[in-house]
């Protein structure tokens, strides 16, 4: 079995985005989310059935290798679709578990370099834990390639709330470091998105952390 044959049947294997019942007495769900996130699963399971029957054909013998040519782009074609309405169906999940009235996102980046090498961060929001996060050396580099994180994402209730963000790595003179930002925010009708950005700091030799509100 070559590599396309391998892909397409993990592709068919991979279980679709499932969906619970979130919430039927939120008065955010519309009638018209609902049509269009039963629209989205009955044409990701189509697409699926599609490709488990152009895997067992290809993979079956059944086609000239002209034949097999075409049916391996025809395959290729279905799991781009499949993967844009997987991520049609993530964006919807998230617009139904977090509405604009009350979700709040907390965003990552990093511009450093000279005087320190991330290793994890912590996350409180109104002194409670909210996410620990242990970074790889792929996190790490798709942050230095310009790469922004969505460290948080959850609901909060309108009014004054304090994040704090406490980060730990390896600072100037490869010695442990670890640093805590905390920042005060106004949560109101529409969702908030905090991003912590960690920067060289040249002046003071070491890593500075700053909060911004997008």
């Amino acid at each position: 079995m070559n590599k396309m044959q391998q892909n397409c049947m993990a592709l068919a294997a991979k279980p679709a985005l499932k969906f619970g019942k979130t919430g039927q007495n939120r008065n955010y769900r519309s009638l018209r989310v609902k049509s269009r996130q039963t629209f989205l699963r009955k044409r990701l399971a189509r697409l699926l059935q599609l490709i488990i029957v152009g895997c067992m054909i290809f993979t079956g013998g059944f086609v000239s290798a002209e034949e097999g040519q075409t049916t391996a782009s025809k395959l290729e074609a279905l799991k781009k679709e499949v993967l844009s309405v997987n991520r049609d169906l993530f964006i919807l999940e998230e617009d139904l578990l977090f509405p604009a009235s009350t979700q709040v996102a907390v965003y990552l980046s990093i511009d450093v370099g000279q005087f320190f090498a991330l290793d994890n961060v912590k996350l409180k929001i109104d002194d409670k834990e909210v996410t620990h996060y242990l970074y790889t050396e792929r996190d790490v580099d798709a942050l230095h390639r310009g790469a922004i994180q969505k460290l948080y994402l959850d609901n909060l209730s309108a009014g004054t709330h304090q994040i704090v963000a406490i980060i730990l790595g390896t600072g100037p003179h490869n010695r442990e470091y670890r640093n805590a930002i905390a920042f005060d925010f106004e949560k109101g009708s529409e969702a908030k998105a905090l991003e912590i950005q960690i920067r060289d700091d040249t002046s003071k030799l070491q890593p500075r952390l700053n909060v911004v509100e997008w």
